[in-house]
């Protein structure tokens, strides 16, 4: 079995679509009235299932948490750790809950986590402290 993509199960789909298009930057295409959203975000499928339409679709009533749910995260990472923090602010300035401000970890990762409006974690990271540019003087191989 190949991965192809994961889904999160929507309650407001309006604000869920606003925070992944205009905070994370998402390209998603459906208008803000739609019941299910899908989008590729480099190269995995990414959906959004309103929660009324997957368990009309599987027969099934299911549980859903409220708040910080903790249920998964989703993690983004960026180009270094300055990266890192202005991301973070930039996404808390647009609404993005702040769950754990920008901290360098012992394992060599700057990373932080904020939460979308349904609770869903999401992690901005990086491992480089720095920016490396490709030297002029690099070697690829063909």
């Amino acid at each position: 079995m190949k991965l192809e993509g994961f889904g999160i199960f929507v309650n407001d789909m309006v604000s869920m679509i606003r925070f992944y298009r205009d905070v994370l930057g998402f390209a998603i295409q459906e208008n803000e009235d739609t019941a299910n959203v899908y989008l590729e975000k480099d190269g995995t499928l990414f959906l959004l299932y309103g929660r009324e339409d997957i368990q009309s679709m599987t027969g099934t009533r299911m549980q859903f948490a409220d708040g910080i749910s903790g249920h998964f995260e989703m993690a983004l990472g960026v180009e270094n750790f300055a990266a890192v923090d202005r991301e973070y602010a930039r996404a808390a300035a647009l609404g993005a809950k702040s769950v754990m401000a920008p901290a360098t970890q012992p394992w060599g990762q700057r990373t932080c986590y904020i939460a979308d409006p349904e609770g869903n974690l999401v992690e901005i990271g990086s491992f480089r402290e720095e920016y490396l540019t490709p030297s002029p003087f690099a070697f690829s191989a063909l």
